[in-house]
């Protein structure tokens, strides 16, 4: 039993610790209530469904803080956030024996931009970014469909995830 109350302790002390040393938590924002319009964004791919799905997983990063709104009403948002999908590429990355491609690199290129709407300011803007992930071609295409589709959903978590921390760095300068 005394064993166990020296954890107690212990645990009570490191919570009071990371309390006092201003430790905050960097996928939460806490500052005042904001409303963020989220527009689906523009897709010029032949991947229908992948405009639908990066709109989803920032919902997903966002939900992360109470004090940001998502909204699809532009009318008393205090800030957009807005992108296009420019390509997606699969260029070959390595040949086995049979001259076939064995690894591919799947190439997303985006671009977005986080404005301020109630004082008409820029606050980031990402002209061109684009993600690299590597996923195995098999002579099975179900499996190769399904590799490739873990890829896609790596570089979109990662893409939102990005995105999500710009805006909490910003967010964190306006107030």
């Amino acid at each position: 039993m005394k064993r166990f109350a020296n954890w107690i302790f212990v645990g009570v002390a490191v919570a009071v610790f990371i309390a006092g040393c201003g430790y905050r938590n960097p996928y939460v924002y806490s500052g005042e209530e904001k409303s963020i319009y989220v527009t689906t964004w523009k897709n010029r791919t032949s991947n229908l469904e992948l405009d639908a799905q990066i709109y989803q997983e920032l919902l997903t990063w966002f939900q992360k803080s109470r004090a940001l709104k998502i909204t699809k009403d532009k009318e008393g948002a205090d800030f957009i956030l807005a992108g296009e999908i420019v390509s997606i590429d699969i260029p070959s990355l390595a040949y086995d024996a049979a001259n076939d491609a064995s690894d591919v690199k799947l190439k997303l290129k985006v671009r977005y931009i986080f404005k301020d709407l109630v004082n008409d300011r820029v606050l980031f803007e990402k002209p061109m970014v684009e993600r690299r992930q590597s996923y195995r071609v098999t002579g099975d295409a179900a499996e190769t469909r399904d590799n490739y589709d873990a890829a896609l959903d790596i570089l979109v978590e990662e893409l939102c995830q990005d995105i999500y921390q710009k805006t909490l760095v910003e967010l964190s300068k306006t107030q």
